[in-house]
């Protein structure tokens, strides 16, 4: 027997996660990524795996049938690079562990064993359509003292499970990297050198050492291109040098920040280095983004680079405006797919997490969105959620203190 629901009764049953036997949605817009958009299609879950995509599926015996109406099907969205999980009150030090404060050079500072999934900003986030985001050390926050190497990155879902493996080394460069390193920028590639070298050349006991045996083991799965360096940089001409310093190093790049990335966009092309840029960046904040536009995006993909989107702040609580972000991007000349992809598709490859998240693929477990409409489109919500291959709970606490005072406040018993 088929059970047919219209989408908004079908939330209703979203207060706890649930199990399902198979469930179809059909009727609506599906949005693989890796392949074209099927209009009026359909997407057939079987416990909590994508068994099929397609135009006309049948629904199995038994199965949950739910009408779309035409609404939007999606891959979980990313919530770019930042601090999820680790921080709840930014001033709060006892709520913070976004970063390192040790007069060291350690590479190998994880903060993925700090990660709270209970955390509030990974609730939001998830009931906002954010599926994953990447942890990485907050780069103000971290000492000084030389250590321009912030240290580990690690995949992050928001369906309660821990951290991926560490799957980028963070670095400093440009203005913040010169700081940190005796403020001049030329000393940020001195000291990283250096830092190369020694893995390169353990000393002898006795000798000065910079780094600790498990710092020298962090850097050597740099060095042997297991794990790529996520250089933070802006500048134009720091970009340059960090394509060149990699290169010298044979070092796996991703430029994280990329104000003026599209200056140049022919080198990134050209050392098949992707960039990770915040789309909402425009006006300059400082001199190494005189030339920040909202055409980044549009033009370092003309040139043929690939571009996932991440805000500057790294706060948690802000993730839910990637999605505009991206829309943004879309209304300064990048196409639709291409920013959709920059949060979905191109971040989960960068990443190492491309065969969880960032598209549909029959085989694959569910980790989808259903949107009232275009994602991209700041008046669209969220109305299903599954991660993991389990349907989620749209309820927070801020819907529970909501639901709690909207009534009194309806009876004008709300003082």
């Amino acid at each position: 027997m088929k059970t047919t629901l219209p989408l908004t009764a079908a939330a209703l049953f979203l207060t706890s996660v649930v199990h399902a036997g198979a469930t179809l949605y059909q009727h609506g817009r599906i949005v693989p990524v890796a392949g074209a958009t099927l209009e009026n299609g359909s997407l057939l879950l079987v416990d909590g795996q994508i068994r099929a995509i397609g135009n006309a599926l049948e629904a199995p015996a038994g199965a949950t049938v739910i009408d779309l109406h035409g609404r939007w099907l999606t891959p979980a969205l990313f919530g770019g690079i930042g601090s999820m999980g680790v921080v709840e009150i930014s001033n709060e030090p006892t709520t913070n562990d976004s970063g390192l404060h040790l007069d060291e050079v350690r590479p190998e500072f994880d903060p993925a064993l700090a990660f709270n999934p209970d955390s509030e900003p990974v609730e939001i986030a998830r009931v906002e359509g954010v599926g994953f985001a990447l942890l990485a050390p907050e780069p103000e926050e971290h000492t000084k003292g030389g250590n321009v190497i912030a240290g580990l990155a690690d995949v992050v879902t928001l369906d309660g499970q821990s951290p991926k493996a560490p799957t980028a080394l963070v670095v400093e460069m440009g203005h913040h990297g010169g700081t940190l390193a005796g403020d001049n920028r030329a000393a940020a590639f001195l000291l990283l050198s250096d830092a190369f070298e020694e893995t390169r050349h353990p000393p002898r006991p006795g000798e000065p050492r910079r780094l600790t045996e498990a710092g020298r083991a962090t850097l050597r799965a740099v060095l042997s291109g297991r794990l790529p360096v996520l250089f933070h940089v802006d500048r134009a001409v720091d970009i340059r040098a960090v394509l060149h310093f990699a290169a010298q190093q044979k070092i796996r790049a991703l430029i994280g920040g990329g104000d003026e990335a599209w200056r140049v966009a022919k080198d990134l092309a050209k050392a098949q280095v992707a960039v990770v840029i915040d789309p909402f960046a425009d006006l300059p904040a400082n001199f190494d983004s005189i030339s920040a536009t909202l055409e980044n995006a549009a033009r370092l993909a003309h040139a043929g680079v690939q571009v996932a989107f991440s805000l500057r702040a790294n706060s948690p609580h802000e993730v839910r405006r990637l999605r505009q972000g991206a829309g943004i991007a879309v209304a300064h000349g990048l196409r639709w797919e291409q920013a959709f992809a920059a949060i979905t598709a191109v971040p989960a490859g960068l990443f190492g997490v491309g065969s969880e998240f960032g598209s549909l693929a029959v085989g694959s477990k569910a980790n989808l969105i259903v949107w009232t409409g275009d994602p991209l489109e700041v008046t669209s919500r969220v109305e299903a959620a599954w991660l993991n291959g389990e349907e989620r709970t749209l309820s927070t606490r801020q819907t529970a203190l909501r639901d709690r005072y909207l009534e009194k406040l309806r009876r004008g018993e709300a003082r």
